[in-house]
C-alpha cells in the first residue's frame, strides 16, 4: 500500500494558497482590487470539482494513487503559471461588463482557465482523502498547515519579487510535491523535478512574464502618450509602485485647477500604484513663486481661516497636500504614509527633484497607518486633510466600491474630532461626481459623527466648496462665524470657485459651474433635520448613502437596486456609468460561481449518486449533503468576514488576507488533528462540542472585538498581529474539528461518499466566497457573522446517521 505523502500533500496546499493570495496581488495590477474575490472563488471551484471528478471516475483510482497523485502535482505545478499568462490574453473589460454581453463570456473563459491550476491541486487531496479515509484527520491537518505557510510565503516573497517571478516560485513548490510523490522505480523523475522546481524562478525570461495591465488603467492611456517612459518600479504586497516622467508632453496634475488660473503646474513626476493614479510629485526649488497653483484649488480652502496651522495630512502620499501646507506656511506638517515605497519616492529616490521635502524642518515623516496613528498620537492639529486618494476615472466608474474604507466610518471621524485643536478643522478633498454620491455620503458621516459628540446643530459646522473637477468638505470642531464664511466666499469668488454651504446655511452666491439643479444644498439642508429626517433622506434618495461605519465600511458602495430600473432607461444616453462597476462584477463572479459550482460539482455528483453512494437511502443522503454544505457556507462566511475586519486593524487588505487565512488555516488544522480524539470516545455527537465553543467564541467576538480592536489600533504591527492570532486561534481550532469528524463518521460507513462529502463543502464555500461581502454590504460584518453562526448551529443535528433499525445517532 503506498504511503501516506504528508510533505507532498502539505507542499501541494501550500502552493495552492500561495497562489490565491498572489492571484489577489496579480489581479490588483492586471484589472482592478475587486477581482480579489474572483481569486477565493477559483480555488473553492477547483477543490469541489475535484472532489466531482473523483466520485465520477471510481475506485478504479486506487491502484494507481501514486501515478495520479504525482502526475496531478506535476500538472498543478504547469498550470499555475500557464493559466495565468493565457488568462491575460482574454480580452475582458470590466467597465463594459453592464452593456457588452461578450464581456460576460471573455469573464466566463477567464474563469474557467484560472480554475485549471486548483482542479489539479485539489484533486491531489481528494485521491489522498478517498485513499487514506481513516486518517482524514492527518490529511486535514497536513492540509490546512501547508495552507497556512503558503499565506505567509506568498506575502514574504512579495516584499523582495516582482509578483510574477513569485508565481514560479509558487509553481516550483508544486514541482517539488510532484517529485517527492513520484512513485518506484522512477525516481530519477522525481530528481527531475526537484532540479526543475529550483531552477523555474530563474530561467523563465522577464518578456515572458510581462503583465499585461488593462488597456483603460491610468497607466496604460500614460503611457501611450509620446515620450512617456517608466522611470522607476517597485512591488511590495501593498503595491506596484511606478513613476513615469514626460519631457516631451510634462505632466500638469492639479486637481480642480480653478479655471481663473494663469500659471501652470512646475515639472511633475507621475506615480501610479497598480497601474491607477496619477499622483504627482511636484518640482520645488525652495521657490513658492512657481507653486502659486496650491492656492488656486478647492483644496486650498481651509488655508483661508488659519495662520501658520499644525497639518497633518493622512495618505501623504507624493506630498502635494504636504507642499501646500507649506505654501500657506505651516508651523508643522506630520505627513503619514502607509506605502513605505511610496514614501522612499519623495524622500530618496527623487529627494533633489522634490525640495527634499520631507527632509525639511516643518515636516515629519511617517511611515504608518493612518487610522492608528491618529488614534496613538499626543499632539494636536488645527487642521487634518484626507487628500484625494483615488483618481478621477476609477471614482467615476466606482471601481472601488467593493473596497472596505476605514478611514472614512463615523468612528473614525470620532476619532479624528478628538485630536483637532479647539476650532481645528478636517478637509476632505474629492472628485465631483454627478449626481452627487460620495461627498453627500461623506456629509452623512460627518453629521452623525457630530450629533454622537453631542453637538446639536452640525450643519452649522460643514463647508462646501465645489471647483469644476474636485471639492472640499471642510468640516469644523466648532461652528462656521460669519467672518469665516465671509472669507470663504471671497476666496470661492476669486477662484471661480461655488460655495455650496457655509455654516448651515446655502452660500447664495451666483454658480460658476452651473447644474441641473442645486443637489449639493438640497443634500445638505435635508441634513441640517433631526435624526429621523436624515433617516427618511438615505432612504429616498436614489443612492445608498447612509453613513458607512466599521459594521459596513463601504464608502463607495452607492448601488440600490430602486434605482437600476431608472439606470437602464438612461443607457443610451450614459446612464450605466451611475452604477458603480465593482458591485456588478462581484454580483457576476457570484453568479459565476453558482453556475460552475453546479455545473461541475453538483451536476455531476447527482448523477452519479446512485454508483458513489451505494444503498444509502435519500434521506441519508440528504442529511450528508446538508451537513457538508451547511459547514462549507458558514466556515467561507466567518472567514470572509474576519478577513475584512482585520483590515482595521493591520492597515491593508493583502497584510489582514495573509494573517487571518494563515491563523485560520494553522488553528484548524490543530483542531482537524485533536478532532481524532473526539471520534474514538464513541460520543453520540462529538460536533455538538466544536460547535458549542465557535458559537460561544463568535457571539463573545461580536460583543468585545470593537473595544478590543479600537483599544489596539495604536500598537506596533507585531502586536497588533499577535491580538488577531489570539482573537482567531481558538474559534479556528473549533472549527477545524466538524469537517474531520464527518469525513471520519463517513470512512467508516462508506468510504466512496468521501469524494462526494468534500465536493459538496467545496461548492458551498464557493458560492460563499463572493456572497459573504454582497451580504456584508446588505447586513454588516455583524450580520454574516450571526449567519455563519446560526448554520454551524445546524449542523448536529444532521451530522446523526440513521443504523438498520431506523434509529439515529
Amino acid at each position: 500500500m503506498p504511503t501516506l505523502p504528508l510533505l507532498s500533500i502539505a507542499l501541494i496546499s501550500c502552493a495552492a494558497l500561495g497562489l490565491e493570495i498572489l492571484l489577489m496581488r496579480l489581479f490588483s495590477i492586471v484589472q482592478w482590487h475587486h477581482f480579489a474575490y474572483l481569486a477565493v472563488s477559483l480555488a473553492m471551484l477547483g477543490y469541489g470539482a475535484a472532489g466531482t471528478a473523483r466520485v465520477v471516475l471510481g475506485a478504479r483510482l486506487h491502484a494507481h494513487f501514486s501515478q495520479i497523485f504525482a502526475v496531478s502535482a506535476l500538472l498543478f505545478g504547469l498550470t499555475a503559471p500557464a493559466a495565468f499568462l493565457v488568462a491575460q490574453q482574454v480580452p475582458f473589460n470590466a467597465l463594459e461588463i453592464l452593456w457588452d454581453a461578450r464581456q460576460w463570456l471573455w469573464l466566463t473563459l477567464q474563469y474557467l482557465v484560472l480554475f485549471v491550476p486548483f482542479f489539479f491541486a485539489a484533486f491531489c487531496l481528494c485521491l489522498a482523502f478517498s485513499h487514506f479515509g481513516s486518517q482524514a484527520h492527518r490529511i486535514y491537518g497536513a492540509d490546512l498547515w501547508g495552507a497556512a505557510a503558503g499565506s505567509l510565503l506568498a506575502l514574504g516573497l512579495l516584499f523582495i519579487l516582482p509578483p510574477q517571478r513569485v508565481l514560479l516560485v509558487i509553481a516550483g513548490f508544486a514541482l517539488a510535491a510532484a517529485g517527492l510523490a513520484w512513485p518506484p522505480p522512477r525516481h530519477q523523475v522525481g530528481y527531475v523535478l526537484l532540479l526543475a522546481a529550483m531552477a523555474l524562478p530563474w530561467v523563465i525570461p522577464d518578456t515572458l512574464l510581462a503583465l499585461h495591465p488593462s488597456q483603460y488603467k491610468s497607466l496604460s492611456q500614460t503611457l501611450l502618450v509620446t515620450g512617456a517612459k517608466v522611470k522607476t518600479e517597485k512591488y511590495s504586497p501593498l503595491g506596484q509602485v511606478t513613476v513615469v516622467e514626460n519631457p516631451r508632453v510634462p505632466l500638469r496634475y492639479a486637481p480642480g485647477l480653478s479655471l481663473t488660473a494663469t500659471r501652470e503646474p512646475p515639472p511633475q513626476l507621475g506615480v501610479f500604484v497598480d497601474g491607477e493614479g496619477p499622483a504627482a510629485i511636484t518640482r520645488f526649488d525652495g521657490a513658492w513663486e512657481p507653486l502659486t497653483f496650491l492656492g488656486q484649488m478647492p483644496s486650498a480652502m481651509p488655508y483661508q481661516l488659519l495662520q501658520r496651522p499644525s497639518v497633518l495630512v493622512l495618505g501623504a502620499g507624493t506630498g502635494m497636500d504636504v507642499l501646500q501646507a507649506l505654501y500657506y506656511e505651516a508651523a508643522v506638517v506630520d505627513a503619514v504614509e502607509l506605502d513605505a515605497n511610496v514614501a522612499a519616492l519623495v524622500a530618496q529616490d527623487n529627494a533633489s527633484f522634490a525640495g527634499q521635502l520631507y527632509q525639511l524642518p516643518q515636516v515629519r515623516l511617517h511611515v504608518a497607518e493612518a487610522r492608528s496613528f491618529v488614534a496613538t498620537s499626543s499632539a494636536r492639529y488645527d487642521l487634518m486633510v484626507l487628500p484625494l486618494a483615488d483618481t478621477f476615472g476609477t471614482a467615476s466608474a466606482g471601481l472601488h466600491g467593493l473596497a472596505a474604507d476605514y478611514l472614512h466610518t463615523v468612528e473614525a471621524f470620532r476619532i479624528y474630532f478628538c485630536q483637532l485643536k479647539p476650532g481645528g478643522m478636517l478637509a476632505l478633498n474629492r472628485w465631483v461626481q454627478l449626481p452627487p454620491r460620495d461627498l453627500i455620503k461623506l456629509a452623512a458621516t460627518a453629521v452623525e459623527a457630530l450629533v454622537l459628540e453631542g453637538v446639536t446643530q452640525p450643519a452649522r459646522h460643514l463647508a462646501l466648496l465645489r471647483g469644476w473637477q474636485s471639492a472640499t468638505l471642510l468640516v469644523k470642531q466648532t461652528p462656521f462665524m460669519p467672518r469665516e464664511v465671509a472669507a470663504l466666499h471671497d476666496f470661492a469668488e476669486s477662484q471661480a470657485f461655488d460655495l455650496e454651504w457655509a455654516g448651515g446655511r446655502v452660500a447664495g452666491a451666483m454658480p460658476h459651474h452651473r447644474l441641473d439643479r442645486p443637489y449639493f444644498q438640497e443634500a445638505f439642508a435635508a441634513l441640517s433635520g433631526t435624526a429621523h429626517e436624515r433617516a427618511d433622506f438615505y432612504r429616498r434618495y436614489k443612492f445608498h448613502i447612509a453613513p458607512p461605519t466599521d459594521d459596513r465600511p463601504y464608502l463607495y458602495h452607492f448601488f440600490t437596486w430602486r434605482a437600476l430600473p431608472e439606470i437602464m432607461q438612461l443607457k443610451e444616453r450614459g446612464g450605466l456609468s451611475l452604477v458603480e462597476m465593482g458591485y456588478p462584477v462581484l454580483v457576476a463572479t457570484w453568479l459565476l460561481a453558482m453556475l460552475f459550482g453546479t455545473l461541475l460539482i453538483l451536476l455531476p455528483l447527482w448523477a452519479a449518486r446512485r454508483r458513489a453512494m451505494g444503498t444509502r437511502t435519500a434521506s441519508q443522503r440528504r442529511r450528508v449533503f446538508a451537513y457538508f454544505s451547511l459547514l462549507g457556507m458558514a466556515f467561507m462566511l466567518l472567514e470572509m468576514a474576519f478577513l475584512q475586519k482585520f483590515v482595521l486593524l493591520l492597515g491593508h487588505p493583502l497584510y489582514a488576507a495573509a494573517a487571518v487565512l494563515t491563523t485560520f488555516l494553522l488553528f484548524a488544522g490543530m483542531g482537524s488533528r485533536f478532532s481524532v480524539r473526539l471520534s474514538v470516545k464513541g460520543r453520540r455527537s462529538p460536533t455538538l462540542w466544536p460547535v458549542v465553543g465557535i458559537v460561544s467564541l463568535g457571539v463573545g467576538y461580536l460583543t468585545l472585538q470593537p473595544l478590543m480592536l479600537e483599544a489596539a489600533m495604536g500598537w506596533p504591527m507585531l502586536q497588533r498581529l499577535a491580538l488577531g492570532i489570539i482573537l482567531i486561534a481558538p474559534l479556528a481550532f473549533c472549527m477545524g474539528m466538524p469537517f474531520p469528524l464527518g469525513m471520519a463518521r463517513l470512512a467508516g460507513e462508506d468510504i466512496e461518499m468521501l469524494p462526494w462529502a468534500y465536493g459538496v463543502n467545496a461548492c458551498f464555500s464557493v458560492m460563499s466566497a463572493s456572497m459573504a461581502t454582497l451580504l456584508a454590504m446588505e447586513i454588516g460584518f455583524s450580520g454574516v457573522v450571526l449567519l455563519a453562526l446560526g448554520l454551524y448551529l445546524a449542523t448536529p443535528f444532521f451530522y446523526r446517521t440513521q443504523s438498520a433499525d431506523g434509529r439515529y445517532s
